[in-house]
């Protein structure tokens, strides 16, 4: 009798010490959210908590940008705790998918290709194309696309800027790159003479680096609106989309562009 009354006890604690599990996992409170930070001013790393900058997870480095600034008003209008999670750009889709983060906060546009695979929000931001160039270069006074004939230009891998570099006759077309911060680095060495980006990252760019400047095109590339949109990434059927655009409408934007500059003027000179 006595050796029966053990193995209920044993079996008692076992049983709810599972349902205890359970239940934190049930009630978990995060909301995370995966980015590059490397993609300033929409994400960037920096050292402290400076300017309202998240700490990232399993790491002594924060989150700081446009981006983050997103995710916490959605963490706050979802009533959950906001998580960074630092992944690469080619692990971001894949990571929701697996369930490691629950939204996609990284200045993603909600293209035609990634909808087949993953869910987006309605838009948070909308930009255009530029070109991040060497200050006081041949190509700092360029207005169309077309007079970076010859110029030897990339973008990022895996993503539309790269493939409108075609659009150029005659480019030197590089290969592409895994982030802006080894963009700006083959810039001010002179192994391109210039990269693809949106109009924020050139002002960024330009900002940070004495050395860059931005071209702002007269007759620039041409794009489609979800190209130049930028969405929440979500797991299909996550459940979060309606409760995360009724957040995103209170967003005017107004507010968008002025978290934007406060984003821009924030940013570490070494982002």
């Amino acid at each position: 009798m006595k050796k029966r009354i053990s193995t209920l006890i044993v079996l008692t604690v076992a049983v709810t010490m599972f349902m205890v599990g359970c239940g934190a996992k049930k009630d978990d409170n995060t909301f995370k959210v995966g980015m590059e930070a490397a993609y300033a001013p929409f994400n960037w790393t920096q050292i402290d908590d400076s300017n309202g900058a998240v700490k990232i997870e399993g790491s002594a480095e924060y989150a700081g940008g446009y981006d983050v600034e997103i995710a916490k008003k959605i963490a706050d209008g979802l009533g959950k705790e906001l998580v960074i999670v630092k992944t690469k750009w080619d692990g971001l889709v894949p990571a929701l998918e697996s369930g490691k983060i629950d939204a996609i906060i990284a200045g993603m546009s909600p293209r035609a290709d990634r909808k087949e695979t993953i869910d987006f929000s309605d838009n948070y931001y909308k930009s255009y194309l530029v070109m991040v160039v060497q200050k006081g270069g041949a190509y700092e006074n360029a207005t169309s696309i077309q007079d970076f004939s010859g110029a030897k230009i990339t973008a990022q891998l895996n993503t539309f800027h790269y493939t409108v570099i075609d659009q150029i006759n005659g480019v030197d077309k590089q290969p592409a790159m895994d982030s802006f911060p080894a963009m700006r680095v083959a810039l001010e060495s002179g192994v391109i003479d210039g990269y693809v980006s949106e109009r924020p990252e050139g002002i960024s760019a330009s900002t940070a680096n004495k050395n860059f400047a931005m071209v702002d095109f007269t007759t620039g590339f041409e794009t489609s609106p979800e190209d130049t949109a930028i969405a929440v990434g979500l797991k299909k059927k996550s459940g979060l989309t309606a409760s995360i655009n009724e957040i995103l409408a209170g967003i005017s934007e107004e507010d968008q562009v002025s978290i934007m500059d406060t984003a821009i003027i924030n940013q570490p000179a070494a982002n």
